[in-house]
């Protein structure tokens, strides 16, 4: 499927300030698994702007973020300047743009975080496993859950989503198209070794801004797409969320799952 060049236009400036932070665990999970001790690199593919990248620099030699969207790596390289870490670099540009383009060698782990379902997984892969030493691997996260029960303010806010930004999911130039086949399967199809983790849930607040945040740090819920509804939508979010509870305040339980390829 292609999106086109604008799939998160507009977007950055939210993603960073609005999207859930992934738990310290999850960031133990990942050194132990594979031994990760200061050497070699690793590349965070759909980087985004850089939280893998910036949680785990002090465990490799370097890091390198690839990311088509500039927006999102402006927001990246600015944290990096202001957190002063000097081993990550970021490419704007796509795997295949990358190889092309740039030497890299020893890589003992890519991440893909919320990114894996917006490329050719199978290509993908395939790419990926010429470039990873043996004993690494891919580590893909996620939180996406088939058969989600929603608590009463998500659906609230599912529902307002759908009156102001139409029913069908729209991303970049066209309408989102969720992968038939599972990232598991695509796995299992490679040249990888399967593995599935699924580590505990953790609890999330939100308030009714940094909601309204991340839904403009999604590629549906880009501002663009309001053109000039966007104080109509946020006011009416805002009172029915007021409604359900008058202090603002709103928890969810967030899963997340690692789906590892192991190359052996």
């Amino acid at each position: 499927m292609n999106y086109g060049d604008d799939l998160f236009k507009g977007t950055a400036w939210y993603y960073s300030r609005f999207r859930p932070i992934y738990p310290s665990y999850l960031f133990r999970f990942l050194v132990n698994k594979f031994s990760l001790d200061g050497q070699g690199n690793m590349l965070d593919l759909g980087c985004g702007t850089g939280e893998i990248a910036s949680r785990l620099y002090d465990w490799f030699e370097s890091i390198i973020g690839i990311d088509t969207e500039y927006e999102m790596l402006n927001e990246a390289k600015e944290f990096k300047e202001q957190a002063r870490i000097p081993n990550i670099e970021y490419f704007n540009g796509d795997l295949n743009q990358f190889i092309s383009e740039m030497s890299v060698s020893n890589i003992k782990l890519v991440t893909m975080a919320k990114s894996f379902h917006w490329m050719n997984r199978e290509e993908v892969l395939e790419k990926l496993y010429n470039l990873i030493i043996p004993g690494g691997g891919v580590a893909i996260i996620d939180n996406y859950i088939p058969n989600k029960e929603f608590t009463l303010w998500e659906n609230k806010v599912k529902e307002v989503i759908s009156k102001w930004y139409g029913d069908k999911r729209k991303a970049g130039n066209t309408i989102y198209a969720h992968p038939d086949k599972s990232h598991a399967s695509i796995i299992e199809n490679s040249k990888f070794k399967l593995e599935i983790h699924n580590l505990p849930s953790y609890k999330y607040r939100w308030t009714v801004d940094s909601i309204l945040g991340n839904i403009y740090s999604t590629s549906y819920g880009a501002k663009r797409f309001l053109g000039d509804n966007i104080s109509g939508f946020e006011n009416e979010l805002r009172n029915e969320l007021l409604k359900i509870n008058n202090l603002g305040l709103f928890e969810e339980d967030i899963n997340i799952s690692v789906k590892l390829a192991l190359k052996v």
